[in-house]
């Protein structure tokens, strides 16, 4: 298994280690996965998958990559700026702008770069916090031809994520205003990262805490999704830019072109999936996963529906 990669490269699948930029000029790094048997002058439909928030590309996404490859796509996946390889400093800022033009900078990249890819034939996965992310892009990107979320977590919704009241609000802004003096006066933004430096050895030595936040530890904390670059969370004052930002609000406008959201029947998350569902416009669909929890999502290849989505894709990526 090459380093930091959670699963192996499947035989038959090529991975280039690739950089583009935004349209803001910052550097994206990503990995470009395509089949070996490639014909010359072959084109081939294209997905951009984004990470989990807070994951990198060799996460989730290789599993993605790596599954859905040899079905004949080829795929882009890429670490968010200010993550992992990616370019923008200080490190570990959260932009929800910015994190929904890295998918439009990835079909940039795809559509002018990959002389392999139909740039007609472009679909985007956003897995997670990237659910949230991908549909804003897509909500204005038309070339963006279809998009399918798992286990989506729409991050811009942090009201609706903590149910504040009128008196909690006021006073989370208070205190991340008062953080900003603060971070100015120290020279960079405070930021507490969720998981070790050093994955535990397995699930039963993790520390006990509450139930999502052991949910997060068995895959960000342990071997089985662990990543020298993917420690969690982003600096505090990120969560500002969280509320004033909305990425669902002109999801309606996606439509004609399909929206897939998939969800586990036991995942934590599953109401941003049905509250996205809700909003969008038709065609729209649901596919629930059975017996599935929020993080299985990430790399379960055996819950991961992978046959639905390369379905999806190849009937909208006509």
């Amino acid at each position: 298994m090459a380093y930091g990669y959670i699963a192996d490269l499947k035989d038959g699948v090529k991975r280039d280690h690739v950089h583009f930029n935004n349209r803001y000029g910052m550097k994206i790094v990503g990995d470009l996965y395509y089949p070996k048997d490639l014909k010359r002058g072959e084109e081939l439909p294209a997905l951009v998958v984004g990470a989990p928030y807070g994951g990198t590309k060799e996460q989730g996404p290789c599993v993605y990559a790596n599954e859905l490859t040899p079905r004949g796509f080829v795929v882009l996946t890429f670490d968010q700026v200010y993550m992992g390889e990616s370019s923008g400093e200080p490190r570990h800022v959260s932009s929800p702008e910015l994190f929904a033009e890295s998918f439009s900078a990835g079909v940039d990249f795809l559509g002018v770069s990959v002389p392999f890819v139909d740039r007609d034939k472009i679909g985007v996965i956003g897995i997670c916090g990237s659910g949230g992310f991908s549909l804003s892009a897509a909500s204005v990107d038309t070339r963006i031809k279809a998009v399918a979320t798992t286990s989506m977590y729409d991050i811009t919704g942090v009201r609706d994520m903590m149910h504040p009241s009128e008196e909690q609000l006021r006073k989370m802004k208070d205190q991340l205003s008062e953080q900003r003096w603060t971070d100015f006066a120290n020279g960079l933004p405070e930021y507490k990262p969720s998981f070790p430096t050093k994955p535990y050895p397995n699930v039963d030595a993790l520390p006990k805490k509450d139930p999502i936040s052991n949910e997060w530890d068995r895959f960000y904390a342990v071997p089985r999704g662990w990543h020298h670059n993917a420690r969690g969370g982003f600096t505090t004052t990120s969560n500002l830019a969280m509320m004033q930002f909305s990425a669902l609000n002109y999801i309606n406008e996606i439509s004609p072109r399909p929206i897939l959201f998939v969800y586990g029947d036991k995942a934590h998350s599953r109401s941003f999936s049905e509250h996205a569902y809700d909003l969008a416009k038709e065609p729209k669909e649901k596919y629930i996963v059975k017996d599935c929890e929020h993080i299985d999502l990430y790399d379960r290849v055996d819950k991961i529906p992978f046959d639905k989505l390369e379905s999806f894709f190849k009937e909208n990526l006509k």
